[in-house]
């Protein structure tokens, strides 16, 4: 047979390997995906509630290491169960279905009340395609490979949760991943050196260098950038890392885009700080581009690269109402930059996120910055609900 290969990009995710397979004497065809990233230093978790037959068509990519659940009917596919695929929604249960009548035949003769139990959970299965009363679709990836389709890209989807959680240690040793267990070593103060170490190139793979370099921002804090840059394809990137801890408040961050000159303020976003342009309807979530140190105008630019390498408007399955809005964001996007007033807004749980005031020490009047207390759900996703800072060490030595 032939096995065909092809590396594409996934919008507000990542790149992915297709791999397809068919044989012309037998006709069997078999299609998987692999990650071509590392694995991510979270883990993910897509919520998303089923209520229509157009959810059933949202695309699905789940690597080996993701586990799929339908709480609905108790109903789980394990992790490492099934290969990689890019697929749909109701392409998983059908892959399920045809999982689970792979052994009917055998069972019908050896146990034939468990084959009619199975015969009868399948059926359910099936009705769940018609999507005669609403379910629930989780998929839970520890890895942070997998990836669940938002039609209404880059507009936030109402019926889609998504969550990114730190590993436990069963999991990641589930992934193959060694924790270090030795202790740190003295503190070094790094303020003025720039560290250089090895790493592999994010588009071609090939050896590459990055360095590190610890910078103080006048009026704000510490940050951590990494800026790798690879001679064999030129590919060049850079993330910023805070350099300090999550700060007691949230921050929300109001600038009034007012004049071309706001274009170059300085932005520091986190990788937890969200991003708002309410005059586009316009959303960019946790997570989406990563850290960030550039001008407004440069993540402005990010923005748009993110939506016009989006496979879903250009492919097959793009839809021309899909790509016509699309397209009319774009347009409306450049004319944000200096033609159109707006709102930008950096919403920021950690604390970590700073846009410049160009008037500093002085208030700018287009700039807000307002603290807040976050909610629960927030400090869950920073891990804050379970992290204990004090009073441990009693805590500890009574148990004993």
């Amino acid at each position: 047979g032939v096995t065909r290969l092809l590396l594409t990009r996934i919008p507000f995710f990542k790149e992915i390997i297709v791999s397809s397979f068919s044989c012309d004497s037998c006709s069997w065809s078999n299609t998987e995906i692999q990650s071509a990233g590392r694995i991510q230093e979270q883990g993910v978790r897509y919520t998303l509630a089923v209520t229509s037959r157009q959810d059933m068509n949202r695309e699905v990519v789940k690597t080996d290491c993701a586990s799929a659940r339908i709480p609905e009917l108790d109903f789980e596919i394990p992790a490492f169960s099934q290969k990689g695929v890019l697929t749909t929604i109701e392409g998983m249960i059908d892959r399920a279905v045809a999982g689970l009548e792979q052994d009917q035949p055998s069972r019908r003769v050896t146990d034939e009340e468990v084959a009619r139990k199975i015969d009868e959970f399948i059926g359910k299965l099936r009705q769940l395609k018609e999507v005669n009363s609403p379910f629930t679709f989780i998929l839970d990836d520890p890895s942070g490979n997998s990836f669940v389709e938002n039609p209404q890209a880059p507009r936030r989807d109402e019926a889609l949760v998504v969550t990114h959680y730190r590993r436990s240690p069963q999991q990641s040793a589930m992934l193959g991943l060694e924790l270090d267990a030795k202790a740190p070593d003295a503190a070094e103060d790094l303020r003025d050196e720039v560290l250089q170490f090895n790493t592999n190139c994010p588009e071609c793979n090939a050896p590459a260098s990055t360095n590190m370099k610890l910078v103080q921002i006048p009026h704000f804090k510490e940050v951590i950038i990494m800026a790798t840059n690879c001679d064999s394809c030129g590919h060049r990137t850079n993330e910023v890392k805070s350099g300090g801890a999550i700060e007691p408040q949230g921050t929300r961050i109001t600038l009034r885009i007012t004049d071309p000159s706001d274009m170059t303020r300085d932005i520091l976003k986190s990788e937890t700080c969200s991003v708002e342009i309410p005059e586009l309807e316009f959303e960019l979530g946790m997570g989406a581009l990563g850290g960030k140190f550039t001008t407004l105008e440069g993540l402005l630019k990010d923005i748009r690269d993110l939506v016009e390498r989006n496979p879903f408007t250009l492919g097959d399955s793009s839809t021309p109402s899909r790509t016509g809005k699309l397209q009319e964001f774009i347009g409306k996007l450049q004319e944000v930059k200096g033609k159109t007033k707006a709102h930008f807004i950096m919403d920021d749980p950690a604390g970590n996120s700073y846009l410049q005031n160009v008037y500093a020490p002085e208030e700018d009047p287009e700039l807000t910055v307002q603290r807040y207390e976050r909610t629960f759900e927030q400090n869950d996703e920073l891990g804050l609900n379970d992290m204990k800072t004090e009073g441990y060490e009693s805590e500890g030595a009574s148990g004993r």
